[in-house]
């Protein structure tokens, strides 16, 4: 396979791989699965937020068969970009070998901004807001990367 055709690697890190990165990788899956081989992990792992998966599925992209994952479990990918979705985890974030890029691009977290919800739709009203807008970072893939902040290959 020449490098036009390799898809690009990117993996989706977040704190507890619960929520964010989950909604990201499948995303990419769903909306750039012929360019992009998405991945999800955390810095620790939290188990899959089931809110996460209701909005999900609203939208008509399952991630109900998604784990949650420690970045140390994907140790043997090179990915070609990380995309840390939240500020802990970039923070936080390990050094990949190689070429790896890491890119931070924030996004609110939905358990904690529906903390204060008086009711179940307001909270799900929050997932829904992220998930929108994790839709709209995945569909500027991969061109959107070259605009984020960046720290470079951390080699």
């Amino acid at each position: 396979m020449s490098e036009a055709e390799r898809k690009m690697k990117v993996l989706f890190l977040c704190t507890g791989n619960s929520c964010r990165s989950q909604m990201a990788e499948g995303w990419a899956r769903h909306l750039k699965g012929d360019e992009i081989e998405a991945f999800s992990a955390g810095i620790e792992t939290h188990g899959l937020n089931l809110n996460a998966v209701r909005v999900m599925a609203e939208a008509g992209v399952d991630i109900s068969g998604h784990q949650s994952k420690h970045v140390n479990d994907l140790g043997g990918v090179a990915f070609d970009v990380v995309v840390t979705v939240c500020d802990n985890a970039f923070e936080s974030c390990p050094i990949f070998a190689g070429k790896t890029r890491v890119v931070h691009v924030g996004f609110d977290d939905p358990p904690r901004l529906a903390r204060e919800a008086k009711t179940e739709d307001e909270a799900l009203e929050a997932y829904r807001r992220v998930r929108d807008e994790i839709r709209a970072f995945v569909e500027s893939l991969p061109g959107g990367l070259d605009i984020q902040e960046t720290r470079g290959s951390r080699s």
